[in-house]
This record gives structure tokens, C-alpha cells and sequence, in this order.
């Protein structure tokens, strides 16, 4: 029916407006046509090496490995922070999330309240709405639950999720407002695993808007903790030794390969721009692995930040590639709008990189030189190989990652002019940015700032969450 109301809208032109105005029309609508759909796939807490194009030999995913095969996969990729709400405010935004004080996890805590994101900041979405695409996002929101923060309210025309940052894979009953399955503010009942439910919505939406350009920001909660799956993938994987997670992700990427198999039906797939990407490292008590990595969900290693990410966009990005260079979930909004041709508003800050000059080849290099993490006592600071890790009240230590990519060797005192160098960077970079404006719970703060003191030690953590602590203090 769209695809008639183009051509009729065409022939009148044609016939009322002259040869002139009518192939301006033409040009306006072979523009339209040729704009990419963009995809945005952010899975939950997922380890470095849990996929087969990342080397995983236990975890079965071909849909995702086949994703990586046709297009470009990062092995220098990370986020913008190493937990949960943060790390999507930085990728969602485009901008260091600490420029306007969403840096602690949680959209708020204690008196401030549900904060969220701020009300003057744009997301991808607003930008692409602006610019006649069809925006959704589907699953996990976790950057703020007020009516100003709605999906509705950033830039998507439709929201089918939940707001909070976790909830149960299967039905709830009369579940909250925050965890609560949604369709645009309405509750949504369902039945079965909600990993396919929310596929299942994803296919549904690109059959409904094959013939416009469309924004999907596709947030699965798949592999976040409750470790639930269904019944018949927990048969398939009996004897795994990570039998949760197996079946979990088996099922994330069925639903990955369901999608990407309906764009390629309906002839779109090669025009479609596709990111995959973790929002953080994987979790301790989800059997995650991060392989070389030191450290992992919640702290500032490289098992915090560095993560899994593809890219994929078939007539214009030559698969089968890897790319070494170091990157960010923050160039995905730069990426985006490039690709689409949109032109960035002057007074948009954005603190990602155009990735596609450098996977044309048209540049060589690493899209950014500097990267830099802080969430409240804890900081780092990337600059070319070198990594530093600051703990407040205890001190600092750097690695050369070319060569101890575990973060072993201290290299703080041996070599003070890179020490001091990454030192005042990182103080450059926090003097551009804003004071948090939340903080979280003292009992997880504590737990945090002792796996940093352990790690920057080379020890291991004695306790990783709250309960632990309590536990082997009551002993």
C-alpha cells in the first residue's frame, strides 16, 4: 500500500508540476529510499569470549557469528562505563554521560529521586525522528522511568519493554509499573520467555515498516541475571557446565538470527546499518567469561569496558574484516547520522567518531586516541597503549596494554613521564565534565572500591557483592 501511495504521489507530480519540479521529487524520494536503516543490538552483560566470533568453543551462536562474518568485528571496542544505566546513557547520547552527571548506576538513588537522563540532552532517537525515520526501542530501557524520561519522551515512537534495569524472563504477576512489559505506557500480557517475545516484536516492526527508513534501538536483557531459559533449551545443554548461560544465549541468538533472516527477506538486510555490542563486561554471577581480561562487570579493567561489538552494513562495508583500532560505543550515534547523511546541529556535542572512514579504508588508525571512565571513587584513563587506573584515597597504576593486555605490570613508577601524562589527561578530561548527580548504596560502593584495591594488587577479591562480604565477615 505505501509502495502505491509513492507512485501515485510520483504520477501526479509528474503530470501537475512540469518535467523540472517533478524530477526534483524523484531525486527527494531516491534519497528517502536510499537512506539505511539503522540497528542498534545491545545485549546485557555478556562476557568478552562468549560468542563464537570471539572464540567461545562452549557457547553456540551462529546467527551472531554469521552477523560478524558480513561485516567488521572490533577487538579494541569498549563502552563508556562498566555497569548497567551509564553505559547505555554514553551510547544512547553520543556524549561522555558524565557531562551531565549520569555517572553512578541506577537513574538516581536515595533523596534525588528518579533522575534519569537529563531533560536538555538529545538522544539518537530525537535526531532520527527529526529526520523522518521510524524510531523503536524494544526491551530494556534503564535510563529513567518519569514521564519525561518515556521512551515516548526521547525520540521513540514506539516503546515495547521495561523500564527497569532487570526483571524475570517469564511472566510476572501484576508486576510494577517499572517491570512490567509495555507497549507505549500500556502493560502488555504475555506468555512464554520474553527473550522471543521481544524478537518477535523486532520482526514484526521491519515487516511493518519495510518501505521507510527505520531506527531500532534493540535492548535485550538476555544474559542479565535471573539466569532463566526455557525448558527445552535447558535440555538441549543438560551436561553444559554453564548450563544457564548456554541455553540463554542460544536463545538471544535465535532470536538475533530471526530478525537479521526477516530483513533479508524482505531484500533490506544489504542497506541495513547493524551494530552488536555489550553494554558492559560480563557479570560474576552470570558464568560469564572475559578470556584474557582482567576483572569484569562493575570495575574499571579491561574485563569492565572492553567489549564484544560488530558492525555490519553489507553494500557499504566489506565483511569479513577485523579492526583493530580502539573505539567506543560512543561513535555509534557519530557513525549513525553519517550513514543516514544527516548533518549534526552546531551545537550538538558528540564525543564518538565517524567509524566509517576507517572501515572504508579512506582512514587509517585508531578513531580515538584517548578514552577515559570514572564512576564516582574509581577513574581510568586510556591513552594510545597505555591504561591508568586511579582508586580514591589509594592510589593509581598503569599497564602498557600492547604488551599486558591482563594488566599485570605496574608500570606507575618505571616509567613516571607516561604515568604523569595519563595523570593530567584524565584531570582535563573531569574538568570537562559534571559533578554526579547521584550516588549509589554504601554496601555496593564498599564492595567496589575493595575488588579495585584487590585487582590493583593482583589478588582476588575475597567478595564480590554485599552478601558475600557479609558472610565472610560473620565467620
Amino acid at each position: 500500500m505505501i509502495k502505491f501511495y509513492v507512485l501515485f504521489s510520483l504520477v501526479v507530480t509528474l503530470c501537475s508540476c512540469g518535467k523540472n519540479k517533478s524530477n526534483e521529487n524523484l531525486a527527494a524520494i531516491t534519497i528517502q529510499a536510499n537512506k539505511p536503516n539503522i540497528i542498534v543490538v545491545i545485549v546485557d552483560d555478556a562476557g568478552y569470549v562468549d560468542f563464537g566470533f570471539m572464540g567461545s568453543e562452549d557457547l553456540e551462536t551462529p546467527h551472531i557469528d554469521n552477523l560478524a562474518k558480513d561485516g567488521v568485528i572490533f577487538t579494541d571496542a569498549h563502552v563508556s562505563a562498566t555497569v548497567c544505566a551509564p553505559s547505555r546513557a554514553g551510547l544512547i547520547t553520543g556524549k561522555y554521560q558524565q557531562r551531565f552527571g549520569f555517572e553512578a548506576n541506577g537513574t538516581g538513588y536515595g533523596s534525588s529521586g528518579d533522575i534519569g537522563l537529563s531533560d536538555d540532552v538529545l538522544t539518537m532517537a530525537d535526531v532520527f525522528k527529526k529526520n523522518d525515520y521510524k524510531t523503536i526501542a524494544i526491551g530494556k530501557w534503564h535510563l529513567g522511568a518519569t514521564p519525561s524520561d518515556h521512551p515516548n519522551q526521547r525520540g521513540f515512537d514506539e516503546f515495547y519493554g521495561f523500564l527497569a534495569g532487570s526483571r524475570s524472563y517469564f511472566p510476572i504477576h501484576n508486576p510494577s509499573k517499572n517491570h512490567m512489559l509495555q507497549q507505549n505506557g500500556k502493560q502488555v500480557k504475555f506468555d512464554g520467555y520474553l527473550t522471543d517475545v521481544l524478537g518477535n516484536r523486532s520482526v514484526r516492526f521491519v515487516e511493518e515498516n519495510k518501505d521507510r527508513p527505520f531506527f531500532m534501538y534493540l535492548a535485550y536483557n538476555a544474559v542479565h541475571t535471573p539466569m532463566e531459559a526455557k525448558e527445552s533449551d535447558l535440555i538441549k545443554y543438560k551436561n553444559h557446565p554453564r548450563q544457564d548461560l548456554a541455553a540463554m544465549t542460544w536463545s538471544l541468538d535465535e532470536n538475533i538470527g530471526k530478525l537479521r533472516n526477516k530483513l533479508k527477506e524482505l531484500g533490506i538486510l544489504e542497506n541495513t546499518l547493524i551494530y552488536f555490542i555489550s553494554d558492559n563486561g560480563g557479570a560474576h554471577n552470570n558464568s560469564s567469561k572475559m578470556g584474557p581480561l582482567k576483572g569484569w562487570k562493575g570495575n574499571k579493567f579491561e574485563g569492565g569496558h572492553r567489549v564484544p561489538f560488530i558492525v555490519s552494513w553489507p553494500s557499504k562495508i566489506t565483511g569479513n574484516q577485523i579492526f583493530n583500532g580502539l573505539s567506543s560505543s560512543l561513535d555509534i550515534f557519530s557513525t549513525s547520522v553519517a550513514a543516514a547523511g544527516i548533518e549534526k546541529e552546531k551545537d550538538l556535542i558528540l564525543d564518538g567518531t565517524n567509524l566509517l572512514p576507517y572501515l572504508s579504508g579512506e582512514k587509517q588508525g585508531d578513531p580515538h586516541h584517548k578514552l577515559f571512565w570514572r564512576k564516582l571513587d574509581e577513574a581510568a584513563a586510556r591513552v594510545g597503549s597505555h591504561k591508568l587506573i586511579r582508586l580514591k584515597n589509594y592510589g593509581s597504576t598503569m599497564y602498557n596494554l600492547s604488551n599486558d593486555l591482563g594488566e599485570v605490570n605496574n608500570l606507575s613508577e618505571k616509567d613516571t613521564i607516561t604515568f604523569n601524562l595519563l595523570t593530567q589527561n584524565l584531570s582535563i578530561w573531569e574538568s570537562n565534565m559534571t559533578t554526579p548527580l547521584w550516588d549509589e548504596e554504601k554496601s555496593w560502593m564498599d564492595v567496589t572500591y575493595h575488588i579495585h584495591e584487590q585487582l590493583m594488587a593482583n589478588k582476588p577479591a575475597l567478595y564480590k557483592e554485599p552478601s558475600s562480604k557479609e558472610g565472610l565477615l560473620s565467620h
